[in-house]
């Protein structure tokens, strides 16, 4: 499992070099990953990991978020390889349980992705087909949480296979687990049972794919 003091110090290393070789603090870790100092702090002392700015940080540098997982040179992670493959990023889009979600087709950025993520998410030939989005709301908890990165594979819209979808209607992006009803009908159904199902008519709904992997950063 990695560790979170070695990724600081990563993380160190790259903001160094940066800024100037000067000493880098915690606080200039906490400011760069744009999280709460106390709330870094708090990661430290759990070995608590927060993927989801990691993975920001190294987008905007265009590195493998795995480089910190790996026992590399830092200078052999500043340029894109072979090795990594890139997909696409939708920092400013949310599926959610309660709609509103930006439009799907927004601008994405390139994230860079380890031999290691790539296989989980199906291997290269499947990768072409994978978008990374946000979660938004506790209606998919225990299983996604608020503030998640998932993986969805655009490929993958069969709404009777089973597993959990993102869909577009007319009230915005959700993300959910279907159930085709006999009147035209979808039920999206929410892991967290405080949610009640919603219906939603087949012909107002467009799976966008199914969820194959997340990144979560829950403290």
């Amino acid at each position: 499992m990695p560790n979170i003091h070695e990724i600081l110090d990563k993380i160190k290393d790259i903001l160094s070099s940066e800024l100037g070789e000067r000493k880098i603090f915690d606080k200039d870790v906490a400011t760069s990953l744009d999280i709460n100092q106390i709330s870094l702090a708090t990661m430290k002392s759990r070995n608590k990991i927060p993927y989801k700015e990691i993975l920001e940080f190294c987008a905007k540098r265009k590195i493998s978020i795995n480089w910190l997982m790996y026992d590399q040179v830092v200078e052999s992670l500043q340029s894109e390889t072979e090795k990594f493959s890139k997909i696409s990023y939708f920092r400013d889009i949310y599926a959610s349980a309660g709609g509103g979600a930006l439009n799907y087709e927004d601008i994405s950025e390139s994230i860079v992705l380890d031999r290691e993520i790539v296989n989980h998410l199906g291997g290269e030939m499947a990768i072409k087909n994978i978008q990374a989005l946000n979660v938004i709301g506790d209606s998919m908890e225990p299983t996604l949480n608020d503030g998640d990165i998932v993986f969805l594979d655009r490929s993958s819209t069969n709404p009777n296979r089973a597993g959990v979808y993102i869909v577009s209607t007319p009230v915005g992006l959700f993300i959910k687990r279907l159930q085709l009803q006999s009147n035209g009908m979808v039920a999206l159904v929410s892991d967290n049972e405080s949610y009640s199902d919603e219906l939603v008519n087949a012909n107002d709904l467009e799976i966008l794919g199914k969820v194959v992997g997340a990144l979560s950063n829950n403290i």
